[in-house]
Protein backbone atom coordinates (compact mmCIF):
# COMPACT_ATOMS: atom_id res chain seq x y z
CA UNK A 1 0.00 0.00 0.00
CA UNK A 2 1.49 3.30 -1.05
CA UNK A 3 0.51 6.88 -0.25
CA UNK A 4 -1.92 7.10 -3.18
CA UNK A 5 -3.98 4.20 -1.81
CA UNK A 6 -4.16 5.96 1.54
CA UNK A 7 -5.22 9.21 -0.13
CA UNK A 8 -7.95 7.38 -2.05
CA UNK A 9 -9.23 5.71 1.11
CA UNK A 10 -9.35 9.03 3.00
CA UNK A 11 -11.17 10.67 0.08
CA UNK A 12 -13.81 7.92 -0.05
CA UNK A 13 -14.22 7.99 3.74
CA UNK A 14 -14.62 11.77 3.69
CA UNK A 15 -17.25 11.57 0.96
CA UNK A 16 -19.23 8.92 2.85
CA UNK A 17 -19.06 10.99 6.04
CA UNK A 18 -20.29 14.07 4.20
CA UNK A 19 -23.16 12.19 2.58
CA UNK A 20 -24.10 10.69 5.95
CA UNK A 21 -24.30 14.16 7.51
CA UNK A 22 -26.38 15.46 4.60
CA UNK A 23 -28.85 12.57 4.85
CA UNK A 24 -29.06 12.99 8.64
CA UNK A 25 -29.70 16.74 8.36
CA UNK A 26 -32.40 16.36 5.70
CA UNK A 27 -34.19 13.43 7.33
CA UNK A 28 -37.85 14.01 8.20
CA UNK A 29 -37.35 12.92 11.80
CA UNK A 30 -35.06 15.90 12.47
CA UNK A 31 -37.39 18.54 11.00
CA UNK A 32 -39.16 19.42 14.26
CA UNK A 33 -35.87 19.73 16.16
CA UNK A 34 -34.40 22.01 13.53
CA UNK A 35 -37.56 24.17 13.41
CA UNK A 36 -37.39 24.58 17.18
CA UNK A 37 -33.69 25.42 17.06
CA UNK A 38 -34.31 27.98 14.29
CA UNK A 39 -36.63 29.91 16.63
CA UNK A 40 -34.15 30.11 19.53
CA UNK A 41 -32.69 33.54 18.60
CA UNK A 42 -36.16 35.08 18.68
CA UNK A 43 -37.29 33.73 22.05
CA UNK A 44 -35.47 36.36 24.13
CA UNK A 45 -36.79 39.37 22.25
CA UNK A 46 -39.12 41.70 24.11
CA UNK A 47 -42.16 42.84 22.14
CA UNK A 48 -41.87 46.47 21.20
CA UNK A 49 -44.52 48.82 22.62
CA UNK A 50 -43.79 51.42 20.00
CA UNK A 51 -44.10 50.87 16.27
CA UNK A 52 -42.50 54.21 15.45
CA UNK A 53 -38.85 54.16 14.41
CA UNK A 54 -36.48 56.43 16.32
CA UNK A 55 -35.40 59.51 14.42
Amino acid sequence: MDINDLRSAVTVLSLLTFLGIVFWAWSGRRQSSFDEAAQLPFQDEQPSTSTREPS
